[in-house]
């Protein structure tokens, strides 16, 4: 595994929203992305939050599982946490994306987003836009 997909990207690809997005997705190999089940937990939220359209969102992101597999958090990224948490300390930070910069750093992965900046300074931490 080469990639580590944040939330934003996963809507990108299951809305077909960024044609960016879906050509460098199509040029990967089987294996090469996955998502965190942080990620997973914020896309299921999304379901759930739909009301009437939920049936068809909970396909959609089960369809995009078929894809790209949940990534499960372990003991070592619950570690980087703690180093990089100290490190940005004296910065409001969403702990969301905080976990998934952790994720990606102690899995060695380079973490895709749209939403760069929210990322910015975590020490280690390699991040592409697939969209620009």
């Amino acid at each position: 595994m080469r990639y580590l997909l944040d939330t934003n990207i996963c809507i990108y690809l299951i809305r077909e929203e960024s044609p960016a997005v879906a050509r460098r997705f199509a040029a990967l190999h089987v294996g090469d992305v996955g998502m965190s089940v942080i990620t997973l937990a914020e896309l299921r939220y999304g379901v759930e939050s739909r009301g009437a359209d939920r049936k068809r969102h909970e396909r959609a992101l089960n369809a995009l599982l078929t894809e790209i597999p949940a990534v499960p958090f372990d003991a070592r990224a619950a570690a980087t946490d703690g180093v990089i948490r100290a490190a940005v300390r004296d910065r409001k930070r969403d702990a969301l994306d905080r976990l998934i910069a952790a994720h990606a750093i102690s899995a060695g992965l380079i973490l895709v987003t749209n939403n760069v900046a929210d990322f910015d300074g975590y020490p280690g931490l390699r991040v592409e836009n697939w969209v620009e």
